[in-house]
């Protein structure tokens, strides 16, 4: 018998766990944020197969408040949570997928511990970065293919120069760097045919459903150090993800200013991408663990909060979950 990558002893634990669903899957990137779901008295892992491992993943099966659910830790980055989605929805019975997690916050407004729950959510990492010298009318010769796009903005390192000379700014070496779509191949699409995709949305029943969790109360004090309110749910407009750790206040504020996003992340537009190319429903929740690139009147944000971000972030998937049923 024929089970390509997948042994036969490993079909049948598959098939037994669909044989329950179908389930929601709940996609985190670390253990430290994972843990804080692990040890809530809502998640009753399931009495008889706890979970599922293959590879190099653990599929932890279980019920959170009611809901039957499958959870996996990614790890860091684009394609392991790229890779994570895909296999959950691969090998079991999916019917919605829901990311949760810390991020790093782009809007000054906004304050540590709070959540975000954004409606769209873009890659900003894949990139063409123009030779020195041309300028955005270069670009059109890019455009006749449809590989590259000037749809989407540009980021102009002369923008960022420390030095001037004559009182005018020096021309960057670096040049610009244009944004792009990604390109996706939907499953009920035509085999090779590629989309293109930049702003992705979330589910729009889920994120109607988010609305209903501005409410949840959230914890605001780590041992005796507290934040000066406590903080908030709330929907947003955009979120970004890439394979950069986000720790430099001038490109947090480009960001913001160009894509008017909020949560910034490694992960969340990599679900987004597969969730949307497989046609199942999704959302994020991500609480806010420091004001990407510092700035604020807090100290050591992201070492002090980041466990009460996690556990906030957890509380509000908590919720959301429960209001799945009602």
């Amino acid at each position: 018998m024929a089970n390509g990558a997948i042994s036969e002893q490993s079909w049948r634990e598959i098939n037994f766990i669909n044989s329950k669903g179908p389930y929601i899957a709940i996609v985190v990137p670390n253990a430290f944020e994972l843990d804080p779901l692990l040890h809530s008295p809502s998640f009753v892992p399931h009495h008889n197969f706890p979970h599922f491992d293959f590879a190099g993943k653990r599929f932890r099966i279980g019920v959170l408040e009611k809901k039957k659910v499958i959870v996996v830790m990614t790890g860091l980055s684009m394609l392991n949570a790229g890779d994570s989605t895909q296999l959950l929805l691969t090998l079991f019975d999916i019917e919605g997928v829901v990311h949760y997690g810390i991020a790093g916050n782009a809007n000054p407004k906004l304050q540590i511990g709070d959540v975000t729950i954004p409606q769209f959510w873009a890659h900003t990492g894949l990139w063409n970065w123009q030779r020195f010298g041309d300028g955005p009318e270069d670009e059109l010769a890019l455009e006749g293919s449809g590989d590259y796009s000037r749809r989407f903005g540009f980021l102009k390192f002369d923008n960022y120069n420390n030095n001037t000379e004559h009182s005018k700014p020096v021309t960057n070496l670096l040049n610009n760097v244009w944004y792009q779509a990604e390109e996706i191949f939907p499953v009920n699409g035509i085999p090779e045919v590629r989309q293109h995709v930049f702003w992705v949305p979330v589910d729009k029943t889920y994120f109607k459903i988010a609305r209903k969790l501005k409410n949840v109360k959230l914890g605001n004090c780590v041992n005796t150090t507290c934040l000066p309110r406590r903080p908030i749910v709330l929907r947003v407009e955009k979120g970004v993800s890439a394979n950069v750790f986000v720790d430099n206040k001038a490109y947090r504020e480009f960001l913001n200013h160009k894509f008017n996003a909020t949560a910034i992340d490694m992960e969340s537009a990599a679900v987004a991408l597969v969730c949307l190319q497989q046609k199942k429903p999704f959302i994020a929740i991500r609480a806010l663990s420091d004001l990407a690139g510092g700035g604020s009147a807090l100290s050591n944000e992201a070492d002090v909060f980041s466990s009460l971000a996690s556990q906030n972030a957890v509380d509000v998937l908590i919720s959301f979950i429960s209001l799945l049923n009602a």
